[in-house]
């Protein structure tokens, strides 16, 4: 950590220290995998930077955040992921599945053919590798599962235990094994305890958001935490917006990034599916993410990625909406 105070000629000094060793003197950027979205941030999520995602329930705010970090360490990361939604297992079988589909494609396996595989209680069928074996996209899955599963690390936490102290000391000791300072998932932001606070759930947003920016800029690494949204947002045909993120105003303020995501059919104009009824059907398949907020660059940005859920993914390949996008319309069949 560094020290609180500095002066300009020390940080110059340190800068050109790491110049002349060859070394880069920013920050530290990850590539999130989806190149749409790194263009925009910058290259991808930096050190001591936090990022929201938001989004209803049901779109693959799990997904998205679970197959960026899979993309950190496929790429030679570290990844640290708190889940207070899902056990290790079944993330285990998220990930198959999201190989299984980037080798194979939609003809890869699905996650529901995963999880029938591993629930088959026979010994003879052997360990999951021997499972997926013969299986569409199974053997590339296990094989490529194996190559980084000493990189990307599970925590299983709870809405009791799994305080801020807790996700502090476990980066430490992420950080402590040597193989580089994590890429964080905090997921999700709400679900993260407050002990002996007797404040509602606004002002324990508070306390949390912003010691998750502090514990960003301390351990130097970026933090990447899904958001609910409030019941104004949950709404058909009306597009989540940062303001309907549920708890504090300080979910607007403290992040560097917010992502917002929301189904491609219900925020497209109505003048899109009363000229063209196919479009209907085509644009259920996607999602429309939008940068919100972005201290390092442009905002109000919105990109499009299909989804890909039978296999736990989406599709990296996204680009930006060309379709007129509006707060609320009509809802149309």
């Amino acid at each position: 950590m560094q020290n609180s105070l500095q002066t300009l000629g020390d940080v110059l000094t340190g800068a050109d220290e790491r110049l002349l060793a060859g070394q880069s003197a920013a920050a530290q950027v990850w590539a999130t995998g989806f190149p749409a979205l790194d263009a925009q941030l910058g290259g991808g999520l930096r050190a001591g930077e936090l990022t929201l995602l938001g989004g209803p329930q049901g779109l693959g705010k799990t997904t998205f955040a679970l197959q960026l970090l899979r993309n950190v360490v496929v790429d030679g990361g570290v990844g640290l992921y708190f889940s207070f939604e899902h056990d290790a297992i079944t993330m285990l079988e998220r990930l198959v599945a999201l190989e299984a589909g980037e080798s194979l494609g939609m003809d890869g396996l699905t996650l529901a053919r995963v999880r029938s595989t591993l629930q088959v209680e026979d010994s003879s069928r052997g360990g999951l590798a021997d499972r997926l074996a013969g299986l569409p996209g199974g053997s590339d899955a296990a094989t490529a599962v194996a190559s980084y599963a000493e990189r990307l690390h599970l925590h299983r936490s709870t809405g009791k235990d799994t305080d801020l102290p807790t996700i502090q000391a476990t980066v430490e000791g992420v950080i402590e094994r040597g193989q580089g300072r994590p890429v964080v998932v905090v997921d999700y932001l709400q679900k993260v305890p407050v002990p002996g606070s007797q404040e509602g759930e606004e002002e324990r947003v508070t306390v949390v958001v912003e010691a998750l920016k502090d514990l960003s800029l301390a351990l130097e690494v970026p933090i990447f935490a899904i958001v609910a949204a409030d019941k104004s947002g949950l709404t058909a045909g009306k597009r989540l917006r940062i303001g309907q993120l549920r708890g504090s105003s300080a979910l607007a303020y403290e992040p560097d990034v917010v992502l917002i995501l929301n189904d491609k059919f219900d925020v497209v104009a109505r003048h899109h599916l009363v000229y063209d009824v196919g479009n209907a059907e085509r644009f259920r398949s996607w999602v429309v993410l939008s940068i919100e907020k972005n201290r390092g660059g442009l905002d109000k940005v919105d990109l499009e990625f299909r989804k890909r859920f039978e296999q736990s993914r989406f599709e990296v390949g996204g680009q930006a909406v060309e379709e007129q996008l509006v707060d609320e319309r009509v809802f149309v069949e």
